[in-house]
């Protein structure tokens, strides 16, 4: 057999050299794989909410710190609960729907697009009046108060009452207290609370009906005077996974809204919690 001359003998090192780095680069990628591929995972870990526009800043708030405590993202979609339940009903990708009433979450249910395993009250609201900041008006919230007198010429802000919570809540009050024949043609009608709330904010609108924690995060408006509970329902929000949409993220932040931490944000802005 023909002995390798030097330079042979060299190019069989070189290449011998190239495949140990190659089988060592190798090695390194199949081991870091999966490493790699759970850190991507976990970073990609998110829940998707779709909440009633009253809960804004106070999910705002929850969310960041759930993914603090780096147990996932958290995507919050927010409008008045009817478009979130018909959205679903069309197929959005949500994990989460929270309603500001319980008529749109058994809209869902009806129709077995939540899982009513897992619905639950998460937490109450009040119903008040409100005036821009610099109002001079002020009222007694009685039966057959002149609310019509109040507003003059101009309209009342309030959610539609066809189909947002807040003005179903609205108008259910003011039947009550049957002054709704006054102003029913004079509605200012919002597409959501947040909306109602804008209205008066930019002075649009001398009055306005909202939940008692949306008046309470404006530097514009003030709170004229709170509606009696008895003549409107209990405001109530409850919560319920999506069907199909189910997920250890999803699972986990509905947990985390029952929690100790979730309920003090909530009291903190004004809800009531159960």
């Amino acid at each position: 057999m023909r002995a390798f001359t030097h330079k042979e003998r060299q190019e069989v090192k070189r290449r011998r050299g190239i495949g140990m780095i190659c089988a060592i680069a190798s090695a390194l990628v199949v081991s870091s794989a999966p490493v790699w591929h759970h850190a991507m995972a976990n970073e990609g870990d998110s829940v998707t909410v779709f909440a009633a526009a009253s809960l804004t800043g106070a999910l705002t708030q929850i969310s960041a710190l759930f993914r603090q405590k780096g147990m996932g993202k958290v995507v919050n979609s927010y409008a008045s609960s009817s478009t979130l339940a018909k959205q679903i009903e069309k197929g959005a990708p949500a994990h989460v729907f929270i309603s500001a009433d319980q008529d749109w979450m058994n809209y869902l249910a009806e129709r077995k697009l939540v899982d009513t395993t897992t619905r639950f009250d998460l937490v109450g609201n009040r119903l008040v009046l409100i005036a821009p900041a610099d109002s001079p008006a002020t009222v007694r919230i009685s039966p057959g108060f002149e609310l019509a007198r109040l507003l003059g010429d101009s309209r009342l802000a309030t959610g539609d009452p066809d189909h947002v919570p807040a003005g179903k809540y609205a108008k259910a009050a003011l039947e009550k207290l049957g002054v709704w024949s006054q102003v029913a043609g004079r509605l200012a009608r919002a597409s959501d609370v947040r909306g109602a709330l804008a209205l008066v904010e930019r002075g649009e609108a001398p009055l306005g009906i909202v939940y008692g924690t949306d008046a309470a995060a404006a530097k514009k408006v003030k709170i004229v005077a709170e509606f009696p509970s008895d003549t409107y329902p209990r405001v109530v929000y409850p919560a319920a996974l999506v069907s199909g949409r189910e997920s250890a993220t999803a699972r986990g932040f509905v947990e985390f809204l029952k929690g100790p931490e979730a309920r003090d944000i909530f009291l903190s802005l004004g809800f009531s919690v159960e």
